[in-house]
């Protein structure tokens, strides 16, 4: 039998393969945006406004990220957190068991750089 609980909102439930957190720092503000690459290979990127934006592939949508200035959590390092004047432990992208909860954290107001 089906797990019945994929069929709440009346579709399909869309797994992923895998999830990247991307951001983007223009003073004074952190701003997240989530990556999603579903098994189908098609992408969807989540963005500060709570839309979510769909591109033909994972490749596409992570040009479109660099376009807008959004670095990959994934390769940053001490360095380039301290560019922003952050510790790269306190880089936390945004927690919530759905977008909703997800959106008010999206973005962060930061101090001051030096």
């Amino acid at each position: 039998m089906a797990d019945e609980s994929i069929y709440d909102l009346g579709y399909e439930v869309q797994t992923f393969d895998h999830e990247e957190w991307w951001l983007a720092t223009p003073e004074p503000l952190l701003i997240w945006a989530r990556l999603r690459v579903l098994h189908s290979g098609v992408a969807q990127v989540f963005d500060s406004h709570g839309s979510t934006l769909t591109y033909e592939s994972e490749d596409m949508a992570r040009a479109a990220l660099m376009d807008a200035d959004f670095r990959a959590l994934e390769g940053m390092d001490d360095d380039d957190a301290e560019l922003i004047g952050q510790l790269l432990e306190d880089l936390q992208p945004p927690q919530g068991d759905d977008d909703e909860e997800l959106l008010p954290q999206m973005i962060k107001t930061l101090g001051p750089r030096h």
